[in-house]
């Protein structure tokens, strides 16, 4: 009995270890990416940076995650999910300790693409640890992290701009976020020790490709992270443009990841006890419709709705994630249905923030772009649709 109850213990502890872990990685996988958006203008001016390289630098986490992510799962099952967990924070930390200091575009694109390709890889797996150790509770488990993944990408993009202000050099406003990916590594060093963190145990052979519900998470993960990209890369240019100040449109895209921190821990935890998910979607999709709208016909007569709004859309991504685990038998399966549906995924959306700066600087405005975002809220919540039917691969 005292046996008994000493291994129900030590697995409490293991389980309360590993949600750490978790939620210390998800903090800064978002980190890299919010921190540029408010200080775009100062990195352009600094860089030398023409509007195409500026969202090409927007494009650069979706084109690692898409090439990088779909690596995972073979790594998965040479190493272990905890050590190429290890392997990509320390990636990212190394990425946003250097690329402030490059000495030109090209370089500080390059060292940005070594921070998001640690990114992809820990995006990639940790829905498969969560379904390997928390297999009961994986709704509430994935909004626990997609709350953290949401303070993180938050605190990002409301704090750099002071950062940026108080050091009064906009590189170190950017460097200082290493130190939170420095803080995440410790304790992945120790699960990368530990085997039971590991999906090899559970390994799948299943071709995910060959079934409809995964290219329809596929097309839902690309969809939303259009969207989701383009917030990121060209929000608070798109106030600035209106007449907004820096420091205000800098609140006004940190509230659309705020937004997230409630919202984030909530809708995974309903999604994972509905057998369907799709009228969940069809929701979050009308107030992205609504979000983009508004900001296309004017964007500086109600920005604080408009933010709200696209933060409410932006939950997308957390359901998507919710839906990958629940779709999947098991963790093995898991793994290769995340990998396929964010690496297919983020190859569409690859051309969004490159086309919107494109458009943008064809037609000398924001009316065009905007458009085109509103009207395709409608394919994705299509793909929502389907991918939130009650299926399994």
């Amino acid at each position: 009995m005292a046996l008994r109850e000493e291994q129900a213990v030590s697995r409490r502890q293991g389980r309360t270890f590993t949600l750490v872990a978790l939620l210390l990685a998800a903090l800064n996988l978002r980190l890299a990416v919010t921190s540029v958006g408010p200080v775009l203008a100062e990195i352009r001016a600094g860089l030398d940076m023409t509007a195409t390289q500026a969202g090409l630098l927007t494009s650069v986490p979706v084109l690692c995650f898409a090439s990088i992510g779909l690596a995972a799962p073979r790594l998965a099952r040479r190493f272990g999910a905890a050590p190429v967990i290890l392997g990509g924070l320390l990636l990212l930390t190394a990425g946003l300790l250097v690329r402030p200091y490059a000495g030109g575009a090209v370089l500080f694109l390059l060292l940005s693409a070594v921070a998001m390709a640690g990114i992809a890889l820990v995006n990639v797996l940790l829905p498969s640890i969560v379904k390997d150790r928390f297999p009961d509770q994986v709704g509430t488990v994935t909004g626990f992290y997609t709350v953290a993944l949401n303070i993180g990408a938050t605190t990002a993009a409301a704090a750099t701009v002071p950062l940026t202000g108080t050091f009064g050099d906009w590189r170190l406003g950017l460097a200082c976020w290493s130190l939170a990916a420095l803080v995440a590594l410790p304790p992945w060093l120790l699960l990368a020790r530990d085997r039971a963190t590991t999906t090899t145990s559970t390994p799948s052979g299943v071709r995910v490709s060959r079934h409809p519900v995964a290219w329809a998470l596929a097309a839902y993960f690309g969809m939303q992270s259009t969207s989701a990209y383009v917030i990121i890369g060209w929000l608070p240019q798109i106030y600035r443009d209106a007449g907004v100040s820096a420091e205000k449109a800098g609140v006004l895209f940190a509230v659309t990841s705020f937004l997230g921190i409630p919202l984030s821990f909530l809708l995974p935890a309903l999604a994972g006890r509905l057998r369907s998910q799709s009228v969940i979607a069809l929701g979050l999709g009308v107030f992205g419709v609504a979000g983009w709208a508004g900001l296309w016909l004017a964007p500086a007569a109600a920005p604080w709705l408009w933010a709200i709004l696209l933060g409410v859309a932006n939950t997308a991504f957390p359901l998507v994630l919710t839906m990958i685990a629940l779709r999947g038998r098991n963790a093995g399966t898991v793994v290769r249905l995340s990998a396929f549906a964010q690496g297919v995924g983020y190859l569409i959306a690859i051309p969004g923030p490159i086309l919107i700066g494109f458009l943008h600087d064809a037609t000398g405005g924001w009316q065009v772009p905007l458009a085109l975002m509103s009207a395709l809220m409608i394919p994705q919540m299509l793909a929502g649709a389907a991918a939130g039917r009650d299926r399994q691969v």
